[in-house]
């Protein structure tokens, strides 16, 4: 994602840690009394603009969110639409790298992963860096419950595939599978940025949701 640069976007952030939190690794295990509550958590990785986790924190109250970013010129973005909407109790922010979520969550924390309209990576000596990446799916597994889930949606086709046969090969269930999602649109699909704007180009939107193995 290329944004321009913000050199405000730090000092806002730290006057906001009621949304994006300052020191995430100090709530490891401990997410449910953050939000004082014990919902179900779900978390998008890689959250961009932020329209998208915000559109879903106020859709299902119900559920606790937590949106990923690494970048402040990006996660700024997010937190700007999170007071837009009146920052909604069930949603926080963290500014970390995907890498390292299991220095921020314990197992059996999470019941659900999103992956929105990841970088595709497309060069294969990179592949390693893909989200759907066998690598980052021992991530998620380590700290989603048994048989948790992942929401993947992508406008790249090359990246679906690749993302099909990682999971499909790692032991992943698939339980759904859209080569073309806005052709019935699901009433509840939040869109993202991104999603509507490759839309309005014609693009097709990919869309998956797979399970893993239970242990």
């Amino acid at each position: 994602m290329r944004m321009r640069n913000k050199p405000w976007a730090k000092e806002f952030i730290e006057q906001h840690p009621e949304i994006i939190i300052q020191n995430p690794e100090n709530y490891k295990g401990k997410w449910n009394e953050l939000f004082g509550n014990n919902h179900p958590l779900h978390i998008e990785v890689g959250s961009g603009k932020g329209q998208f986790i915000v559109g879903m924190a106020q859709a299902n109250p119900e559920i606790n969110y937590i949106g990923i970013e690494l970048y402040d010129k990006v996660i700024v973005k997010a937190l700007e639409k999170a007071l837009e909407a009146g920052s909604p109790p069930n949603l926080r922010l963290l500014k970390i790298n995907a890498e390292e979520l299991e220095k921020f969550f314990k197992k059996n924390e999470v019941q659900r992963i999103y992956l929105n309209f990841s970088d595709p990576w497309p060069k294969k000596r990179h592949a390693k860096r893909r989200l759907t990446h066998e690598r980052f799916l021992k991530i998620y597994e380590s700290i989603l419950v048994d048989e948790g889930e992942i929401h993947f949606k992508t406008d790249n086709r090359g990246l679906f595939e690749y993302s099909l046969v990682s999971m499909s090969q790692y032991g992943m269930v698939l339980q759904y599978v859209s080569l073309d999602l806005h052709a019935n649109e699901p009433e509840d699909n939040i869109r993202t940025e991104y999603e509507e704007k490759f839309s309005a180009m014609g693009q097709p939107i990919y869309r998956l949701e797979a399970k893993f193995p239970k242990k």
